[in-house]
């Protein structure tokens, strides 16, 4: 593989990356939960003091959308980001949230402290090339369809441009199975881990589109190695404006942190 920065050199340990006072990489699990789309005030200011009170490490939630129908909601923009910081203001939790975009790029650099590229958006090169040069983490999202040898040349682009701060993040790729939204490839978390010097977290959201099955998805994704868990929750999934089915409430996240900690004891790390 046509790659040199983001590989791991023999006896290489594995990066952390610094988010606030937040580890990416080292023994704590890290816990990103929040909505899929910022809809409100009220509920992401909600949604924030709740899971925050419940462990979790970071804040997630989206303000530019890519939906695959034009009809679909897309997201309150710069309002939303003005919301997410807010949220962080009031609750003291890093915000993560996607860029879609090289136009937005230091529109969203000035709200976020992590950047997300979005499945979809993987291969989008200019992006790539353009966050290169931002001094902020990069949380990079597998594609759909993406092998896991284009995932890290895409982390390649990031890193050549000079900013190593990169997140990998598995959340499922496209089969021919129709059960679930995607196929999470789990065996990608500790395969990456022996290739890439690269934290890497996993999304169970993305990775089921199932509510009932984020939490076996997420205990599993720590079981093969991840650095974090990232995972949404909404405060009425039924209402969410966005991926309802596969967020859980916030009464459904309390176990998962519940689950997870047994798992983590288990291996040797913690949350």
């Amino acid at each position: 593989m046509n790659a040199r920065l983001v590989i791991r050199k023999a006896n290489e340990e594995g990066m952390i990356i610094n988010v606030g006072d937040v580890e990416i990489g080292g023994k704590k699990i890290v816990i990103i939960a929040g909505p899929c789309s910022v809809e409100s005030e009220e509920q992401i200011c909600e949604i924030a003091r709740a899971v925050r009170r419940m462990g979790a490490d970071m804040l997630r939630g989206g303000a530019f959308k890519p939906r695959t129908s034009p009809y679909s909601f897309q997201g309150l923009g710069e309002e939303g980001l003005r919301l997410l910081a807010l949220a962080r203001e009031e609750t003291g939790l890093p915000v993560v949230t996607e860029v879609m975009d090289t136009k937005d790029v230091k529109l969203v650099s000035r709200y976020a402290d992590v950047l997300q590229v979005g499945a979809r958006n993987m291969q989008n090169f200019a992006l790539l090339k353009a966050l290169g040069k931002v001094n902020k983490p990069v949380l990079l999202k597998r594609g759909l369809w993406a092998t896991i040898e284009e995932w890290l040349l895409a982390a390649e682009y990031i890193a050549l441009g000079g900013n190593r701060e990169i997140i990998l993040c598995e959340r499922g790729i496209r089969t021919f199975e129709k059960l679930t939204r995607n196929t999470f490839d789990v065996m990608a978390i500790p395969l990456v881990k022996t290739m890439s010097c690269l934290p890497i977290i996993a999304d169970p959201s993305h990775a089921t589109g199932r509510r009932d099955l984020v939490i076996p998805a997420a205990k599993a994704a720590i079981a093969a190695g991840a650095d974090g868990i990232m995972v949404e929750v909404h405060v009425d999934p039924e209402r969410a404006l966005s991926d309802g089915a596969q967020s859980l409430s916030l009464t459904e996240f309390k176990p998962l942190m519940e689950e997870l900690r047994k798992i983590a004891e288990a291996v040797g790390r913690c949350i």
